[in-house]
């Protein structure tokens, strides 16, 4: 079964910088919520599957005894590993490979955390390992926000316009959201969870951006559809393109709602 471009191995290489720096920090609230309705303890231990360069084993890593971070994009943990040390973070074991090739001992885990990744994985796999991978009444949880850039406000309808125009040049066949015979959204990706025997329950939490172009089109880098690497030559007529687009109307801060969330999926136990 044919893999889309952006889905494949690599498509994030080159992103890593842009993905630590641009990409909106997780909801400190929100965190802090799911690590005690996670019900971490003393002695507690950490998961955090394609971690990217460590945005939540980073922001929570004090709340575990150990930390295992995994992502397959070797330049990420590398990102990873200096931020953790610039900000004096020494439990985090960083490890370069794919969620579904993991060999873990089971019952190790009392957190496993996916943050804005699930819908890249082998979703079936990924839930039957990490049910293994937990201890007794421990959770996995997927983090995210809604997807960016997709709400009314005048430029992000025109950032739509324009993204799209370059896609079409970009991926002529189109590009993925989820790998081929997986699911998509939210409520498809629960049930796929319930049916590997999880409990479930999300909590959701809004929040308001405001936004230079830099940031918007830092973003857009740290994506595996409009990064450096895929516009290639064609990147400075990109950016020129959309900032003359979005700055048309002598504006140079944009508001953005997000509405963050996560699903904590319990094991039985």
């Amino acid at each position: 079964m044919d893999i889309p471009a952006n889905l494949q191995s690599g498509a994030f290489a080159g992103t890593a910088e842009a993905y630590a720096r641009y990409r909106p920090p997780y909801p400190r609230e929100m965190l802090d919520d799911l690590v005690t309705r996670a019900g971490v303890g003393a002695g507690a231990s950490l998961l955090d599957l394609a971690t990217g360069p460590g945005r939540i084993a980073l922001d929570i890593a004090g709340s575990f005894d150990s930390v295992l971070a995994v992502d397959a994009e070797p330049e990420m943990i590398a990102v990873g590993r200096r931020r953790a040390a610039e900000r004096g973070i020494d439990n985090v074991t960083w490890q370069v490979g794919r969620a579904e090739d993991l060999d873990l001992p089971a019952g190790t885990f009392d957190l496993i955390t996916i943050g804005e990744a699930f819908h890249r994985l082998e979703q079936t796999r990924v839930a039957s390992l990490a049910m293994r991978w937990l201890r007794p009444r421990r959770c996995l949880a997927t983090v995210g926000s809604d997807d960016r850039f997709t709400g009314d406000e005048p430029w992000e309808v025109t950032l739509r316009l324009v993204r799209e125009r370059w896609l079409a040049r970009i991926f002529p066949e189109g590009w993925g959201r989820v790998l081929p015979g997986h699911v998509e959204g939210r409520e498809a990706q629960e049930r796929l969870l319930r049916d590997a025997g999880f409990e479930l329950e999300s909590h959701e939490f809004d929040r308001t951006l405001e936004l230079s172009f830099e940031e918007i089109l830092g973003h857009l880098v740290s994506t595996s559809i409009c990064s450096k690497r895929v516009l290639g030559d064609a990147f400075e007529a990109f950016e020129s393109e959309l900032r003359d687009a979005l700055e048309a109307g002598d504006t140079t801060r944009f508001t953005e709602s997000i509405s963050w969330g996560y699903t904590l999926a319990r094991k039985a136990g």
